[in-house]
């Protein structure tokens, strides 16, 4: 946790509460705020959109921030209460403000319109949401002030508190879902209440309060009282809800629209569940249900097989009709059941969320999927699928991804924890890498009548066969639209064979859109230019393919379609920044594709709130505040050491997020690991600080040595995630802690230490929060336009400065100080 330090006059903890007492009660404020902050990133992404990563981190740093701040400013009035009878209103309000917090969440739409509303309804969520961590940075912070020697043991009671959140949350998450998990910290919140409380009636009142939370989640385990209502703007409809389960990873419901049963991912990305016996698929089954998004039931006489092979992706089908199959992200069985049916014996499929296959393909919906996941020729993997398929020693004929959009249905909601690097540069080179030598990857994505999204999978293909020695690609490619291209998009696949395409490929793709008009071949061989007349869009797609060089022509195209990397995976946002910026003035933007490139107009808003709430919660209250003598004689260069090391600190956890979603599997895994990492080793060198730091000379040199840990981790960090990708989830997680700990430990110490060299301590502690907050919108902006190496070379950059802000100090012995709050 971050907290602040005020100097109320008041008696010592010890002297009030048992020493036991006040630890267990730290632990557990501390576990609730954290488990508040974690679970939070999990809501956002199913209420609000996949923009939000940081957006608890924000709200919590402000939080704290503004407590902090608030108890210097009214540090008087604090000084009357006792710290029992202060801590357990304190958490009795909070239990109840997070509860409040969580309504307010499921209860105010937030659209797509960049409108005034949509503004102010934003706002609201960001504020509602910091209030509870207001009351934890009051309450910490008084306690802090208060306790003297004591302060080594409360700050380990209260890193104790947030690693305990760490863990317990992925299996809260997958036990009880995000909103129980937040009523499960109003829970421990009341029960904290319980043990700060000296008077017996507020403990009874305490102890009803986290009885009736507790009554709440079991009554609540079905989500019938509180669960998503609105979902991206739009109100849901319960009635078409049959099942629904959250995990850690997502929130899984099914849908029954008029007979179709479609598995729908965070309330957004859908994939249907095929009702398709295999062994009859190409007889006419009156009334069943369309593999379409109409949710309308088909006419009688329909006929799967007509109906799947005249979509886009069956192509590959066609060329590969009993080949080995890699299918990542299978969803309901679309492309299983297309492979199947055509032949393959050999259908890998890895899906990455296990309600998926084992709740609905292989539980509830067994019997009306005709147990398509449990076929002998179908092998289903619950697994990251870059992971899988880095790790795997198969070779495949296809590997296929049907519309997988990792920015809708990936958990932790925002762009730092949005892209899974499915579609990275080094992505395509491991798929290549799998492929059989006449093999081929199978890449359906939207498209638009200004192509953008299948136009970078074809982009990023020519950059991965340049690297395996293709040095000409052109007739390394068949690309198939399914319809014509329109504002909200139409699928396109886009075939990448690892060997040139035969004269009797070629035929079989003119012959399969003959036969199905509907599907448009977007860049047919000059033996085949006049087989259908041809769409503006197709020009985009030749012209880069003609030219072999998708950076140079990315730069001279509308949208960005250069190849993304490991370092900067933000396959999905391909509008220019200038582009959004005359949208937003021009009030102009609809459809998907607006919706996809949201992102920047998202990250523009959150700046401008954290801006405001920055000024108006932390650096406006100090201001006003009458300063006293030694605020007046401040050092502004002491002062930027704090905002310098805040900025530092929230880069590299950013940019750590990011760097381990593909080692560790999942956004919330890597959310969750590196903060506990973090967490634990920055907490263990604040508190060592006070012993290894003992002048400006020993502080300058703890900061060098993490510009240049971090300069370590901006070359090795890549390589050594890249080769132990495969090993054991356990193996990984120790690989995470030797990567993490001696970053984190030195992290910890320059907070506390310049703690102990300035007197306006309130003023540090809120530039620093500052930072931190405002630094977190900063570091996805930079990922966004430079990537993930600059962002964390940007954190070293910082540390640099800060290094040079102390000089102002001047070279002197560090004192004890009274113990200090510890911060990293």
């Amino acid at each position: 946790m971050s907290h602040g330090t005020v100097a109320p006059e008041a008696q010592p903890v010890s002297a009030q509460l048992a020493p036991r007492t006040v630890v267990l009660a730290v632990a557990l404020v501390s576990f609730a705020s954290l488990l508040l902050e974690l679970a939070m990133t999990r809501l956002f992404s199913v209420v609000l959109f996949y923009h939000f990563a940081f957006f608890a981190i924000s709200v919590a740093l402000l939080g704290l921030g503004s407590g902090g701040v608030f108890a210097h400013v009214r540090r008087e009035w604090l000084s009357e209460f006792q710290i029992g009878e202060l801590g357990a209103w304190l958490c009795l309000l909070n239990s109840l403000c997070i509860a409040g917090a969580l309504e307010v969440v499921l209860h105010t739409p937030v659209s797509l319109q960049v409108t005034g509303a949509n503004f102010g309804r934003l706002t609201v969520i960001y504020l509602a949401t910091a209030v509870p961590f207001f009351f934890t940075g009051v309450l910490f912070s008084v306690l802090f002030a208060r306790s003297g020697a004591a302060i080594s043991v409360l700050y380990g009671a209260d890193l104790s508190g947030g690693a305990a959140a760490c863990l317990a949350v992925v299996p809260l998450l997958n036990f009880i879902g995000a909103p129980n998990a937040l009523l499960f910290a109003s829970l421990a919140m009341a029960l904290a209440a319980a043990l700060w409380a000296s008077d017996a009636k507020i403990r009874n009142l305490a102890i009803a309060v986290a009885f009736g939370f507790a009554l709440l989640i079991a009554a609540n385990y079905s989500g019938k009282l509180a669960d998503v209502i609105y979902a991206k703007g739009m109100l849901r409809d319960p009635k078409w809800v049959e099942f629904a389960k959250w995990n850690a990873i997502s929130r899984i419901e099914v849908n029954n629209q008029n007979g179709a049963r479609y598995v729908v991912i965070d309330a957004d990305a859908t994939t249907a569940i095929m009702n398709a016996d295999p062994d009859k698929w190409g007889e006419d089954h009156p009334g069943s249900p369309t593999p379409t998004n109409t949710g309308l039931p088909a006419e009688p006489g329909f006929n799967w097989k007509k109906s799947l092979m005249a979509a886009a992706p069956s192509v590959a089908n066609v060329l590969r009709p009993k080949g080995d199959f890699a299918i990542i992200g299978p969803g309901g069985g679309v492309d299983v059941l297309r492979a199947l049916c055509n032949g393959s014996q050999n259908i890998t499929g890895i899906e990455i969320n296990p309600i998926i296959v084992n709740d609905v393909m292989r539980g509830k919906y067994a019997d009306y999927s005709f147990h398509l996941y449990e076929r002998p020729q179908v092998h289903i993997h619950v697994q990251d699928g870059r992971s899988y398929i880095r790790s795997s020693r198969a070779k495949y004929d296809v590997v296929q991804m049907t519309l997988v959009d990792t920015w809708a249905s990936t958990a932790a909601g925002a762009f730092a924890l949005s892209e899974n690097n499915l579609y990275t540069l080094e992505a395509f080179r491991e798929y290549f890498d799998h492929l059989k030598p006449d093999g081929m990857i199978a890449i359906t994505r939207w498209e638009f009548r200004q192509p953008r999204e299948a136009l970078r999978v074809v982009s990023e293909a020519i950059a991965a066969l340049h690297e395996i020695g293709v040095a000409n690609p052109q007739r390394h490619f068949v690309i198939v639209a399914d319809g014509g291209l329109n504002e909200d998009g139409r699928p396109v696949l886009v075939l990448a064979k690892k060997s040139p395409f035969t004269a009797d490929e070629y035929a079989l793709v003119a012959e399969h859109v003959r036969a199905n008009p509907n599907l448009v071949w977007l860049n047919p061989p000059a033996e085949y230019a006049g087989i259908q007349p041809l769409p503006p869009a197709a020009s985009a797609f030749k012209d880069l393919i003609a030219s072999n060089d998708p950076r140079r022509f990315a730069r001279n195209y509308s949208y960005n379609v250069a190849p993304v990397t490991d370092s900067a995976p933000f396959f999905f946002f391909t509008l220019k920044t200038g582009y959004v910026l005359r949208n937003i003035a021009a009030g102009t933007g609809k459809g998907m594709d607006w919706r996809i490139n949201l992102g920047v107009v998202v990250l523009g808003m959150l700046l401008i709130i954290s801006v405001l709430a920055v000024l108006a919660f932390l650096i406006l209250p100090l201001a006003l505040h009458h300063p006293t003598a030694a605020a007046r004689h401040s050092s502004l260069a002491g002062l930027l050491y704090f905002v310098a090391i805040g900025l530092g600190y929230i880069l590299v956890e950013i940019s750590l997020i990011q760097r381990f979603v593909l080692f560790l599997g999942h956004p919330t895994y890597a959310l969750t690991v590196v903060v506990f990492l973090l967490l634990l080793s920055s907490g263990a060198g604040s508190v060592a600080a006070r012993r290894w730091i003992g002048s400006t000379g020993n502080l300058r040199q703890a900061i060098a040595l993490i510009a240049a840990l971090i300069c370590l981790d901006l070359f090795l960090l890549p390589r050594v995630l890249a080769g132990a990708v495969g090993d054991p989830f356990l193996i990984k997680l120790l690989i995470s802690g030797a990567a993490l700990i001696p970053l984190g430990f030195v992290m910890g110490m320059p907070f506390p230490s310049g703690l102990r060299l300035i007197s306006t301590v309130e003023w540090a502690w809120a530039l620093n929060a500052a930072a931190s907050v405002l630094g977190s919108v900063a570091a996805m902006v930079i990922a966004i336009h430079f990537g993930l190496t600059v962002t964390l070379a940007c954190a070293a950059a910082a540390y640099v400065l800060a290094a040079g802000f102390s000089l102002t100090w001047r070279r002197r012995t560090l004192g004890a100080l009274g113990d200090p709050l510890l911060n990293g």
